[in-house]
């Protein structure tokens, strides 16, 4: 474990929301000050860029096959990229044919909900503005309202069409050979509807900051090299030629990499991007000799891709001029790649028109190809500069250069707590690496004398008003859901693993440490927690432990302690006892129910909003939070979502926090200019029902398209809308 300790010894935060102080003790100031995200430090990935060996040896390159990549159809069983739910301002805006019923991991059954007039939603529906939000009350800002209104559903988005893979074409035909029937839920009639995923499409934009990917931080901070489970995953791994000429199968170990994880996801997902049981080495075969984005107009100005592009000034055209197989090569070193097949790289499914020639190192290796390029790309999608970020700071770094009302905003996002979660430049705790970093260089950013937070652990551990409990940082449960539709971080990966750190840490503590899947865990001091976890004295206490459980130093050096007086755990045989106590008020975990918190940067157009995109409107979360939340779940008992009476009284005061909200919309993203220019893409967008036929399968209802024109580093004159502006 020592040696564990030593290799993932880097510094993590904790910037949960803490148990909240009543505002008759505040000060104005109170809380954490948000910053400029100009010259945050970006997470580094060791082993990646630099070092002897590195794995990229072009960045620029791997930077431009990650865009290919990101916006190329080709990649999707049935036509869907990447960016066909991140197109708009880094998520996806769609209004027609995008609900699924009631979320993800739900054993509820999958019907959907009637909408405000009755009727019933489904695959057909088109959204109007009266279906948000999902959970409406007589009175939308008291936390006594009845509710009159609760939609079960998710509004998020379209992919793929399902069915089984067979097989897939080397050149031009953009959609594989699956077997295809009626799906049970999704479907018009007797024909096949496209599939909506179950949570709401989060932005790319500024996700390189993000821990953990996916609202459940599913998508590991290790790369692996092949599939989105880090450590977690027995079966990772690339294949990596020796000098002598020899091959060895080795899993990548790259941290802070969770964009690399989370690229390797949907283009194997049934929902998202592909037929049931393609592979990467199918997808890297089917697109290894083709021109990327062959389908697709490319700017000649595109601020990546322009120099590549087949287009010329004032003439479009589509694709780029290299091949994937090329563009890989010139990114990537040499040990990663060989076009030569090898039995030893497998074979394709009996299936396919190609299953007696083996996969070649490429094509084997394609996951990594995939991910890593997905990642450099996504890091340059980075928005600093919003009125916030280019508004002069006094002397104690605050920003003075707002308007009036948005300056009043910014103080009372301090004093109202939402700073709590929304903390550090990029507005998430889930920017740990991040918020550790500049923490160190402005501790006044990150609390003042009143309130101090942790800078050590990956979790934190919390008073609420039952008992004890962990969390993960950078997640919180808001109670917009009810958990039996979705318990977000408190379910468990496909290997029976917890996804949450908390969750490991208690059983840590109980002396399991079989239960250990995240490396990160074991390097949680309990000195550095917000509050303790034992303390030294033999009287008894309600919610720590003292000697009279039975307690013992912690394992890690002191230095540098948050909280000195927190260096004691209780033993593994007290930790055991609490946890067989059948309504325990220690070791909770607050897990279940809790998702990723989300950064507020360009929030004015990443609507709609929460992990079930149930609200429209910045107002409408306003709303929410001015009521105290919808449901009563596990995490929210720590009172970090609570009423918000200044704001339900005060018209000036609401309208103050949606300014200063409004001000972290850069207008890179509003008008999608360099680095946010992109390819055309053309999008599905709602179906036809029965009266026509869809080319792929008759068995599939037809789709009606949406195209994304193409646009240049200059971007557009058209400015990106927020959601509700797309709504009838």
């Amino acid at each position: 474990m020592l040696k564990t300790i030593k290799k993932y010894g880097i510094q993590l935060l904790t910037a949960s929301c803490l148990i909240l102080l009543t505002s008759s003790v505040l000060h104005a100031d109170f809380g954490p000050l948000p910053t400029s995200l100009k010259g945050a430090p970006v997470p580094e990935v060791p082993g990646l860029l630099d070092g002897n060996n590195p794995i990229i040896i072009d960045k620029a390159s791997a930077i431009a096959l990650g865009k290919a990549l990101f916006w190329d159809t080709n990649v999707g069983s049935d036509g869907i990229a990447c960016a066909s739910c991140h197109y708009h301002a880094g998520t996806d805006r769609r209004t027609k044919s995008s609900i699924s019923p009631t979320g993800r991991n739900s054993e509820l059954p999958k019907e959907f909900s009637q909408a405000r007039d009755g009727s019933l939603m489904g695959p057909y529906t088109e959204l109007r503005k009266n279906d948000f939000p999902f959970f409406q009350t007589d009175d939308p800002m008291s936390p006594v309202g009845a509710p009159v209104y609760i939609n079960n559903d998710v509004i998020s988005s379209a992919g793929t069409f399902g069915g089984t893979y067979r097989d897939a074409e080397a050149f031009e035909e953009m959609n594989d050979v699956c077997d295809r029937s009626v799906d049970p839920v999704f479907h018009i009639g007797s024909i096949s509807a496209r599939k909506v995923e179950p949570r709401n499409t989060p932005t790319v934009i500024n996700a390189v900051f993000n821990f953990r990917s996916f609202w459940d931080g599913r998508a590991n901070n290790i790369f692996n090299g092949s599939s989105p489970w880090g450590d977690r995953d027995p079966n990772a791994g690339v294949w990596i030629k020796n000098p002598d000429g020899s091959f060895t199968r080795k899993r990548l170990q790259l941290i802070n990499s969770s964009l690399a994880s989370v690229s390797v996801a949907p283009p194997l997902d049934d929902f998202e991007m592909s037929c049931k049981g393609r592979t990467f080495p199918e997808l890297g075969r089917k697109l290894f000799y083709r021109r990327p984005l062959e389908h697709q107009q490319v700017h000649w100005n595109d601020s990546v891709l322009g120099g590549l592009a087949q287009s010329t000034p004032n003439n479009l055209q589509k694709g780029l001029k290299a091949r994937y197989y090329q563009m890989i090569k010139k990114a990537f070193h040499p040990k990663y790649w060989n076009d030569t097949p090898n039995e030893r790289f497998g074979f394709p499914p009996a299936s396919s028109v190609s299953h007696a020639i083996p996969y070649s190192q490429t094509e084997a290796n394609f996951a990594m190809f995939f991910g890593l390029s997905l990642q450099m790309y996504m890091t340059t999608l980075i928005s600093d500069d919003s009125p916030f970020d280019r508004s002069e700071v006094d002397e104690h770094g605050e920003p003075i250069g707002l308007s009036e009302s948005a300056q009043r905003g910014l103080d009372f996002f301090r004093d109202a707590h939402c700073a709590l979660c929304h903390i550090g430049p990029n507005f998430t705790a889930s920017a740990v690496i991040t918020n550790s970093i500049l923490q160190k260089t402005n501790p006044h950013a990150f609390g003042n004398d009143l309130f101090r937070i942790s800078t050590l652990n990956v979790l934190t551990y919390l008073p609420l008003t039952s008992g004890m409990m962990f969390q993960d940082t950078g997640f919180a449960g808001t109670g917009v859901t009810p958990v039996e539709n979705d318990p977000g971080l408190g379910t468990t990966d496909p290997f029976g693993n917890p996804l949450s750190f908390a969750d490991q840490y208690i059983q840590l503590l109980a002396g399991n440490l079989s239960a250990l899947v995240d490396p990160f865990v074991v390097n949680v001091r309990p000195c550095d927690l917000d509050t303790a976890i034992a303390i030294d004295r033999d009287k008894p206490h309600p919610l720590l432990f003292t000697r009279s459980d039975g307690i013992q130093k912690q394992f890690q050096s002191t230095e540098g302690c948050f909280n000195p007086s927190g260096t004691f755990i209780p033993t593994v045989a007290a930790a055991q006892a609490e946890l067989a106590k059948p309504s325990r008020k220690r070791l909770l975990s607050a897990a279940k129910g809790s998702y990723k918190i989300p950064s507020l940067r360009n929030i004015e157009l990443t609507g709609p909003y929460m992990h079930n995109g149930g609200m429209a409107t910045l107002e409408q979360v306003l709303e929410f939070y001015i009521r105290g939340g919808n449901f009563v779940t596990p995490p929210k008992d720590f009172g970090k979502v609570f009423s918000q009476p200044e704001l339900q009284l005060s018209a000036q005061h609401r309208e103050d926090l949606l300014n200063f909200l409004k001000s972290l919309t850069d207008d890179r993203v509003r008008y999608e200019r360099a680095p946010f220019d992109h390819p055309e893409i053309r999008i599905p967008h709602g179906h036809s029902g029965n009266s026509f036929s869809n080319p792929i399968s008759s068995a599939l209802a037809a789709d009606e398209w949406m195209v994304i024109p193409a646009v240049g580093a200059e971007g557009n004159s058209s400015p990106v809308m927020p959601f509700e502006r797309y709504l009838h």
